[in-house]
């Protein structure tokens, strides 16, 4: 396709009955957001469905496709730009629909790029087209994906993964950190933080971004003292957190308490310790100006070549990047759009 200055790229998101919501009009929402300089959009967007007409999604809210997969022609298809599935329950019946499996298979073959929302990569994966690739998804149907598709390698982790032209991301929010991300490849760095500022977004997250929260799966712990642990970490980053001073916090055996931690947790005790100094670490990083020493010091890590080791191997970035990412992405006056206008691309 041969695009001037003046020609939107065309984006065309697949809804279903029982989408997610967030996981549809999140990242439209972004790419509605860029103004080209004679103020026309930057990206035409589309809402396509299985059949035309209201989509009903998981909120009980419905949107409405103006086409159905039926009413697209191969020549359309090979217009769009960004072809993007959305995720939601209904995805797990949409999976063994035939016409929606090779409507995804020849919208991707003829866009520049897919991607796919929350459990659209389960969509993504039916359809044969993550195989051998690396992906991710929700973290709650991570192990889902990698049992019925083997031949994926399944990121678990990630906020969003890139596999050449093939984006996945996780759940909900983080399919607008992959639309931003995306408006990245396009426009380039500061035209997507302008896009993440108008959204009020906390930062612009990277791809390696962790979905995993030390707090959040602490809360949901239902074994009292092994989540009294957790706690217990979360809150002393500093202090002994080697299995036997932890064992004796839990009034058990070091193994019982290993194997007790592990079943809970889902996860060894060392795992979690190191994803709960990185919690704190990174909230250190995201409200001051300290030195990384002294971050590493007080988050657990001693010294800040561990903290940088561990920042690579969780989010893929390291500690200085990450902060130079949230302080680039802070809002100031100078920076500020109001509340009336949109983004342009100068």
């Amino acid at each position: 396709m041969n695009r001037t200055s003046h020609s939107p790229r065309r984006v065309m998101m697949l809804g279903y009955d029982e989408a997610q919501i967030l996981d549809v009009t999140g990242p439209l929402q972004i790419f509605a957001s860029v103004l080209l300089p004679d103020g026309t959009p930057a990206y035409s967007i589309e809402l396509v469905a299985p059949r035309a007409g209201p989509v009903r999604t998981t909120s009980g809210l419905a949107l409405v496709a103006a086409r159905g997969i039926a009413d697209i022609t191969s020549s359309d298809l090979a217009g769009v730009d960004t072809f993007l599935v959305s995720g939601g329950m209904g995805s797990r019946d949409l999976a063994h629909d035939a016409a929606s499996l090779s409507f995804i298979r020849e919208a991707s073959g003829r866009a520049r790029r897919t991607a796919s929302i929350c459990t659209g990569a389960l969509l993504l994966a039916a359809a044969g087209l993550l195989d051998g690739k690396r992906a991710t998804t929700h973290w709650a149907f991570a192990a889902k994906l990698r049992r019925d598709f083997p031949l994926i390698e399944v990121d678990e982790d990630a906020i969003y993964v890139r596999a050449g032209n093939l984006w996945t991301s996780a759940g909900v929010t983080a399919g607008m950190d992959l639309a931003l991300a995306l408006v990245e490849e396009d426009l380039g760095r500061e035209i997507a933080l302008t896009i993440a500022r108008h959204h009020v977004m906390y930062l612009m997250r990277p791809g390696g971004q962790s979905q995993f929260s030390a707090q959040l799966a602490a809360q949901a712990i239902e074994d009292e003292r092994i989540a009294r642990v957790c706690v217990y970490i979360i809150e002393n980053p500093r202090a002994d957190l080697s299995v036997p001073h932890l064992a004796e916090q839990a009034r058990m055996s070091e193994r019982n308490f290993a194997r007790r931690f592990s079943e809970a947790a889902a996860m060894t005790p060392a795992l979690f310790v190191e994803r709960a100094r990185l919690d704190e670490a990174r909230r250190r990083l995201t409200e001051g100006a300290l030195p990384l020493e002294t971050i590493a010091y007080d988050a657990g890590f001693g010294v800040a070549e561990r903290m940088r080791r561990a920042f690579i191997r969780h989010l893929g970035v390291t500690p200085h990047r990450y902060r130079e990412r949230f302080q680039t992405a802070r809002r100031t006056p100078a920076a500020a759009t109001s509340f009336q206008e949109r983004p342009h691309v100068p």
